[in-house]
């Protein structure tokens, strides 16, 4: 009789904590929806609902029979596991959901944005500890969960505590981004004093490994958060560095002493601290200015801020001289690639003409970003995604702000806390001497092998280039597009430097193009394999080049990082594809 009772009892308490928590998991949807909609007062109820529900599964986990059927052999540990997984829950919504809540709904996110006054910091400030306090406490609860054995549970506990492990686990990892931006956004915007960055413009119709030649520069200034733009100059009129500013002997190897000779050579290195140290040493021997740090950016980038601003119109007469009416006076996401990378080549014929407009664009399109204009949503959205595809690059001279920055893909390393394990690259610098960039597409795509007896991975990097420039483009295109032979590579042709990247300590193997094997340069960068192949493309020919890396340790899934392009990364970087492995008797 008794035992009966203690299994209803037992079983009543199991559905109560199965319904609590499956209706808290039900309002986290409704929840995201509601800050992202930037609805403070509705997200506010939602997380009181939500506190609701993962108290009342805590207290039934509780419960003093509970407590005592966690402690029977066998099916003890399946008490226990439910009890934590309830325990952990109601600690994420008491710790976590709703202290974010309560700094959201205090927060006038209209202020936090750019605006001509400058951006409103002190809330952030006053933010960041409860947002770190947040991102401890559901850290603790993750290491909770994922220190309970789930081999020895049933099926129907099991499922449901691998659920709450992955649930937590990107819940932890957006927690810890958030904190470390509020930690970091007040001094590095200004609150304390001015911060100055250089701006580097990169040119992705002149190819170079973390996107670009970043032909124009700018210095940017934080202070308060406001944000303004000045001191313009290009690579051009910085000129050649005799002796070359020191880069490490390992880079300098593999990428020559160009990396340290010319600013437009910076960026051979896919490496953005390494290329962002040597660009401010440069200007700081150039110009007698010692800047806090360096932030690189594209024209795709830039696109995706004036989709949120809306146009920008180029009112300088400087520029309506400029270009004489052959260029849009209006700029917009639809137009900014296309009159950027191609056009202006086509209406502007001096290169230092070419670098000013550049800079006058991107000095426009910084002014409506800092003016307010647009909402806060898209404005993010649009600068997340720019920093996703690996077209917005951040580096500080600060070090403790470095070594946080390095924990993430914005710092643009390839060693370091923000690299995976298993992270393979596929790098491009232009060998014409040109810009024909612009009209090369590329696809590129993991090959994954079987593992060898040994134990030992393999992964074939297999990139294929396309040369889509016009058939006569020798003679349709600028000499300035085409370099025009000056650099040995037939006028029209497009000629790059392909770089593979493997994950550390492996090899880089063979290589081959178009299927038949070929010599290739390797080398190692912070004891990652490097494969570096020269690939020329007359108009309309394509190429596919294969690196074989072999001896991976890694077994998490691979990846890649490409150089951005003019290109949507989607067409870019294609699935994974992985042999067929049988077992063979």
């Amino acid at each position: 009789m008794i035992a009966g009772a203690v299994v209803l009892w037992l079983g009543a308490k199991a559905s109560t904590i199965k319904a609590e928590l499956e209706a808290s998991t039900q309002l986290v949807p409704k929840l995201k929806e509601s800050i992202l909609q930037n609805r403070p007062a509705e997200a506010s109820s939602t997380a009181e609902e939500l506190l609701r529900h993962t108290a009342a599964a805590r207290a039934a986990a509780s419960d003093p029979l509970w407590s005592l059927a966690s402690a029977t052999p066998w099916l003890g540990a399946n008490f226990s596991a439910t009890a934590e997984i309830a325990r952990s829950t109601d600690d994420v919504a008491t710790l976590g959901v709703a202290p974010l809540v309560k700094v959201y709904d205090s927060l006038n996110w209209d202020k936090l944005m750019p605006g001509g006054s400058g951006t409103d910091l002190e809330p952030i400030r006053k933010a960041a500890p409860a947002v770190a306090s947040a991102a401890h406490a559901v850290r603790a609860s993750a290491e909770r969960l994922n220190g309970i054995d789930a081999g020895s549970l049933l099926p129907q506990i099991a499922g449901p505590l691998t659920q709450a492990r992955q649930q937590l686990s990107s819940v932890v990892d957006e927690l810890d981004t958030a904190s470390d931006a509020a930690g970091l956004a007040p001094a590095m915007l200004g609150s304390d004093k001015p911060r100055h960055y250089l701006l580097l413009v990169q040119n992705n119709a002149e190819a170079r490994a973390t996107g670009g030649i970043p032909g124009a520069l700018v210095v940017l200034t934080a202070d308060k958060g406001k944000i303004s733009l000045s001191a313009e100059s290009s690579a051009t009129e910085l000129g050649v560095f005799n002796p070359p500013v020191a880069v490490d002997a390992e880079q300098q190897r593999i990428y020559t002493d160009r990396l340290g000779t010319f600013m437009q050579d910076v960026n051979f290195t896919p490496d953005f601290p390494t290329s962002a140290t040597t660009a401010l040493k440069m200007w700081e021997q150039k110009k007698g200015e010692q800047l806090d740090g360096a932030i690189a950016i594209d024209p795709v980038a830039l696109g995706y801020i004036l989709d949120a601003t809306g146009p920008v119109s180029l009112q300088d007469p400087q520029m309506l001289a400029l270009t004489e009416g052959k260029l849009p006076s209006q700029l917009s996401g639809k137009n900014v690639v296309k009159t950027l990378l191609s056009d202006v080549y086509a209406q502007i014929k001096d290169p230092k003409a070419q670098d000013i407009y550049f800079a006058t664009v991107a000095r426009e399109i910084f002014g409506a970003f800092t003016s307010g204009k647009g909402n806060a949503k898209s404005l993010l959205a649009g600068v997340g995604k720019g920093v996703e595809e690996h077209r917005v690059l951040l580096w500080s001279a600060d070090t403790a702000e470095q070594s946080t920055l390095a924990k993430y893909t914005l710092s643009g390393s390839i060693s370091g806390p923000s690299v995976p394990a298993a992270q393979f690259g596929a790098y491009f610098n232009d060998g014409t001497g040109a810009k024909m960039d612009y009209y090369v597409k590329r696809t590129v795509q993991l090959v994954q092998q079987c593992t060898a007896p040994d134990g030992y991975g393999t992964v074939k990097v297999r990139i294929t280039s396309t040369n889509t420039a016009p058939i006569d483009a020798a003679t349709s295109l600028p000499a300035y597009v085409t370099g025009g032979g000056g650099y040995g590579v037939p006028p029209g042709s497009a000629q790059s430097n392909v770089i593979a990247y493997g994950p550390a300590l492996a090899y880089v193997e063979t290589a081959t193009q178009d299927g038949k094997n070929v010599p290739f340069g390797a080398q190692r960068h912070d004891d990652r394999p490097v494969g570096i192949l020269s690939v020329r493309l007359a108009p309309g020919q394509s190429s596919t080049v294969e690196f074989t890396f072999g001896k991976i340790v890694q077994h998490s899934e691979p990846e890649v990082v490409v150089t951005p392009t003019v290109q949507s990364m989607d067409k870019v970087i294609l699935p994974t594809q992985s042999a067929s492995c049988e077992a063979t008797g």
